[in-house]
């Protein structure tokens, strides 16, 4: 009898995500411990930084992330400053990219002087710190996390790396503009731009920027902060001046306010625009000349409030197009559950198809996959923590709408909601989805949702497994993996080991529920479709390697 040479076997194939038999889930199965990196990209990559989880608080959570980002920079810089970067990038994590860039920049300045974070100017604290401030206002946020925990001797490199940010300095564009100093300079602010400014002294690092538009408005932001005020239109920015003389005339005339082009050459935003009419306008009037200036994702957010305020269905079909557009779908780096977000919120129909287009376009890292699939969402008590700083939404949301996103593009999928209970008897803790041919994703998961397919309760991952598994070519779990003790070495047991078997986080907790990494057993995570494109790699018998 042979060894090796049998129908069976696969080519070896490995993915990044490692985890080895160690310790226990929250809820007392056998664990698997991941490596630092593992631990740190889905921690990162799977939850907001500093938000409460089931089985974590936000400040436990935070402790672990920035600990594992020290460990990670001391042990593999490259590894570190690519992830923050696509962090930042492609995963769209604000907050945790800049406070991993401030961690990183820490341990960088401890390490000898020999090291390849001073020697490699591509993954030098300073490029790193460049690298995830993308935004107007992240600068000031970067300032205001450092300071509030380390004190106000910021290190020069990230000094440096905010300077660069500023003024454009190897990146698409600069920071600073009129129009962002218009929208993110305000008072709300502990840190103002200036402030950003005195610190970081972008035209001591960039003296090419003395004696043009761009030192004027540093002046202008330095002269206003202290009180200096004087006329922008001297150091000629036209908007700032434009936007000054706007907000005189409308106190005694409101109706300038409805002229869209205005708006849009004065820098006018639609926050200042509804603070500055009070109730002396027709609000969907004035929603109407505002909607040509704002941002995608700012539209997405006041669906409600176009349709409460009456803005004309004219108007609603022209931006409804736009927010189909698949180019600016890709532009705006919406996550997928901010469309489910907006239909819930939104109460007229006239937004839904462009919505569930939009969520289409947001999914398409979803491959086709051939064969028969066993998609199990994971709707336990645990996964009904929030998963949006607001609360709206939940991590059973996420999983659901990626395993009918994955549903819909198989060519055979049994898809199943699994809680807990299983081995005690209860038989109504899963329950088969039935896929309706044609049907749009936004009308399975209200059917998901009215259907009572979040079920709540304990996590039976091996029961529903065992339950459930029949000889499909592949098992798809989306879970937070905190399985119930069940008696198996792992939750994957009962499925051959010539079958895939992944698993997507979707909580970032420390403990993982199976082994990952190779084999027929992979675990990915995040909180868009990228990870999904691992799949047909592993299937075509190539290893899987990190986003970025």
């Amino acid at each position: 009898m042979t060894a090796f040479n049998r129908k069976s076997t696969r080519s070896a194939v490995f993915s990044p995500i490692k985890a080895t038999a160690g310790g226990r889930t929250a809820n007392g199965a056998p664990g698997f411990a991941r490596d630092a990196k593992s631990d740190l990209f889905l921690l990162a990559a799977g939850s907001f930084f500093g938000q409460d989880a089931f089985y974590e608080t936000g400040n436990e959570q935070a402790d672990r992330f920035r600990a594992l980002v020290c460990v990670n920079t001391g042990q593999d810089p490259y590894w570190t400053a690519r992830f923050l970067k696509w962090l930042r990038s492609e995963g769209n994590i604000r907050t945790g990219a800049i406070v991993g860039a401030v961690e990183y920049a820490r341990v960088a300045q401890k390490l000898p002087r020999d090291s390849d974070v001073f020697t490699d100017p591509e993954i030098s604290a300073r490029a790193v710190v460049r690298s995830v401030l993308q935004r107007a206002d992240e600068p000031g946020e970067m300032l205001a996390y450092f300071t509030s925990r380390y004190g106000r001797s910021v290190p020069i490199a990230i000094k440096r790396g905010i300077a660069d940010a500023i003024v454009g300095h190897k990146v698409n564009r600069p920071l600073y503009s009129e129009y962002t100093a218009l929208k993110y300079d305000t008072p709300s602010h502990g840190w103002r731009f200036a402030d950003v400014l005195e610190v970081a002294h972008p035209t001591g690092e960039h003296p090419e920027v003395k004696g043009t538009e761009t030192a004027n408005l540093f002046q202008w932001l330095v002269d206003r902060r202290h009180g200096r005020d004087g006329d922008p239109g001297e150091l000629g920015l036209s908007m700032a001046r434009r936007n000054a003389a706007l907000r005189h005339v409308v106190r005694d005339n409101p109706g300038f306010l409805l002229d869209a082009e205005g708006l849009k050459e004065a820098g006018m935003t639609w926050e200042d625009a509804l603070s500055l009419a009070g109730s002396s306008l027709d609000k969907g009037k004035l929603w109407e000349a505002m909607i040509p200036s704002m941002g995608y994702m700012a539209r997405l957010r006041n669906l409600r409030n176009f349709d409460e305020s009456g803005v004309s269905d004219a108007v609603a079909l022209k931006m409804a197009a736009e927010l189909a557009d698949p180019e600016k779908v890709a532009y705006s780096r919406q996550l997928p559950m901010r469309f489910l977000s907006a239909y819930r919120a939104a109460p007229s129909l006239r937004w839904g198809y462009a919505l569930e287009t939009a969520l289409d376009h947001s999914l398409q890292n979803v491959p086709e996959l051939k064969g028969r699939t066993l998609i199990l969402v994971d709707t336990s008590g645990s996964m009904h923590s929030p998963f949006s700083k607001d609360g709206t939404l939940l991590r059973w949301d996420a999983a659901t709408v990626f395993g009918l996103a994955l549903a819909r593009r198989a060519q055979s999928a049994d898809l199943v909601s699994f809680s807990g209970g299983y081995w005690g008897g209860r038989h109504d803790s899963s329950k088969v989805f039935p896929m309706a041919q044609g049907e749009s994703l936004l009308k399975s998961l209200d059917r998901w949702k009215n259907g009572g397919y979040f079920i709540g309760g304990g996590t039976d991952t091996a029961g529903a497994v065992q339950r459930h598994y029949r000889d499909h070519d592949r098992v798809v779990i989306l879970t937070d993996e905190q399985a119930d003790y069940h008696g198996n070495a792992d939750v994957t047991a009962t499925v051959p080991k010539d079958r895939m078997v992944y698993t997507w986080n979707l909580a970032g907790y420390r403990q993982g529920h199976a082994p990952a990494g190779s084999g027929t057993r992979h675990t990915f995570g995040g909180l868009t479709d990228a990870a999904f494109r691992m799949i047909p790699l592993l299937e075509r018998a190539r290893n899987a390697d990190w986003p970025f």
